[in-house]
């Protein structure tokens, strides 16, 4: 019987000189979660940006810190292969996980540029659309649009026509996996931000928690977005499962205790939300 994947990244904990806006009760050090950041480089700079500088490898040709085995991974992001997306307009995608590796669920970066256009996903599968640079524009097959910006998502049911249109260099990280129906109950488009998404209680951990999706039947994958202060970590350890850390840039998947009561098919995203916090986004794909 095959495990079924954890993955998760963290990003960047190096602490800057710059303030940055409180999201907690107490202030200090978390993440905003707002839609705008001030100052630095864009929100998300860090998830797709080099982290090593040319300087760094002038003496190492073909050096990578990127590691892929059975068991873990280390993906840096001077090692993201993009090629054109198919079906794509003007769209370049670079695959984090597939079921090549055995995930469950496909997990890409889609860098759109002007005049670029979304393609369908195949019969069957949802889709989830994370904006981490940029601006799209969704249009669904009831002919209503959302204009989404940095930080803000959509969550597409599988079989819903849709189109993604931008216009400016956009880069989006998208989830896609083949629907489980349960109990003949059916999700509906969700179109939202993070900063909208209110903070939940997480006893005996340090973190802020936000969910992006409903927790009721229809919804088949979680999405959390989980904010760090710098040098904190998850306090709880309950059973050995696969999770993908990132700091600094670096995605790294490897088996370290994780708590969490069922295992599930999960997927993080590193997603650095301000330049003295860790913050993530999680994907949580199983069935009760």
């Amino acid at each position: 019987m095959m495990l079924p994947l954890l993955l998760v990244a963290l990003v960047s904990l190096l602490p800057l000189a710059s303030s940055v806006a409180a999201g907690g009760a107490d202030g200090e050090g978390f993440c905003s979660a707002s839609s705008e950041c001030s100052g630095g480089p864009p929100l998300y700079w860090k998830v797709t940006n080099p982290t090593l500088a040319p300087t760094h490898l002038q003496d190492l040709p073909g050096f990578t810190r990127s590691v892929y085995k059975r068991d873990h991974a280390l993906i840096t992001p001077e090692s993201h292969v993009f090629s054109p997306l198919p079906d794509w307009v003007n769209t370049l995608g670079a695959y984090l996980i597939s079921p090549a590796i055995g995930a469950h669920f496909t997990m890409y970066l889609a860098k759109m540029h002007d005049g670029s256009k979304s393609a369908l996903p195949p019969k069957g599968v949802e889709r989830l659309i994370f904006v981490l640079q940029g601006s799209i524009v969704l249009s669904v097959e009831s002919g209503n649009t959302h204009s989404l910006l940095v930080d803000s998502y959509a969550y597409l049911p599988a079989n819903m026509k849709h189109s993604v249109v931008s216009d400016d260099l956009t880069t989006l990280v998208i989830f896609e996996r083949r629907y489980s129906n349960i109990e003949d109950r059916h999700p509906d488009l969700i179109v939202g931000s993070t900063d909208k998404q209110p903070l939940l209680d997480t006893p005996g951990e340090v973190f802020q928690l936000r969910k992006l999706l409903p927790t009721s039947l229809p919804y088949d994958f979680n999405i959390h977005i989980m904010d760090f202060q710098p040098g904190e970590y998850l306090n709880v350890k309950r059973d050995k499962e696969y999770t993908d850390w990132e700091t600094a840039g670096t995605q790294c998947k490897q088996v370290t205790p994780f708590g969490w009561h069922l295992l599930c098919l999960n997927g993080m995203l590193p997603l650095e939300k301000t330049r003295q916090g860790i913050c993530c986004i999680k994907m949580s794909i199983g069935i009760p």
